[in-house]
C-alpha cells in the first residue's frame, strides 16, 4: 500500500495530511477534506474521488486574510504526500492523460511523473470569483502541487464558459490523468520507467 503522512507547520498554515494511492476498489477510498474554504473542499474532494486516492486533510490557515496561503501551502504538502508515496516509482506506468468533459466544459489533462515537476496550463477562466474563492487561486494550486511532486501536468481548457464548470473539469481532468501515471503496470512491476534509471 502506497502510504504518505506529512505535517507542515508554518506562521500562515497548520496542515495535517495523510494520502493512499492505491485505495480505490469495490469500496470507495476514504475522503475527509477540511481546508476553511468550501469551495476549494470540493475541488479536493472530487479530486481524490475520480483519483481513486483515499485523502484525509485538514488545513488550519489565515483565511482572514485570504486563501492564498491556504491553498498554495495544501498544494505543497499533497505534492510531497504524491512524491513520498510513490517513492523511487517503481513499476509505475508514469504516464496518464484524459479529456474530461464537464457540461459545456471540455479539459484536456496530461501527467508524467518526471522527477521535473512543472505546471503547464492553459486555462480561461472569466469570472475573478466562484463564490468566495478566487479563481486565479485554481493556478496557483496546480503550480505547488506539482513543483512539490515532481510531476510535469498540463492543464488546456478546450472548451467552456461556466467558471465552476471549467475548474471543476480541471481538478477531474488532472486526477484522472494522475490515477492512469501512478496506477502500477503488471508488465514491469519493479521497474522503473526511464531509461535513465532513476526518476526522483
Amino acid at each position: 500500500m502506497r502510504t504518505a503522512e506529512i505535517k507542515r507547520t508554518t506562521t500562515e498554515t497548520d496542515i495535517s495530511l495523510k494520502l493512499t494511492l492505491d485505495a480505490g476498489g469495490k469500496k470507495p477510498a476514504p475522503v475527509s477534506v477540511s481546508t476553511g474554504c468550501g469551495f476549494f473542499d470540493h475541488m479536493l474532494t472530487l479530486f481524490a474521488a475520480h483519483g481513486g486516492f483515499g485523502l484525509t486533510l485538514v488545513c488550519r490557515g489565515d483565511t482572514e486574510v485570504d486563501d492564498h496561503h491556504t491553498v498554495e501551502d495544501v498544494g505543497i504538502s499533497l505534492g510531497q504526500a504524491f512524491a513520498a508515496a510513490l517513492g523511487e516509482r517503481r513499476g509505475i506506468c508514469r504516464y496518464g492523460d484524459v479529456v474530461l468533459p464537464m457540461d459545456e466544459a471540455l479539459l484536456l489533462a496530461a501527467a508524467d511523473i518526471s522527477g521535473r515537476g512543472g505546471f503547464y496550463g492553459e486555462l480561461r477562466i472569466p469570472t475573478q470569483k466562484v463564490g468566495s474563492f478566487d479563481t486565479e487561486l485554481c493556478r496557483e494550486f496546480f503550480i505547488a502541487f506539482a513543483r512539490a511532486s515532481g510531476i510535469t501536468l498540463h492543464i488546456r481548457q478546450l472548451a467552456g464558459d461556466n467558471s465552476h464548470h471549467i475548474i471543476e473539469g480541471a481538478f477531474k481532468a488532472a486526477a484522472r490523468a494522475l490515477r492512469a501515471a501512478v496506477a502500477l503496470d503488471p508488465g514491469r512491476a519493479g521497474e522503473i520507467p526511464s531509461t535513465k534509471g532513476s526518476l526522483t
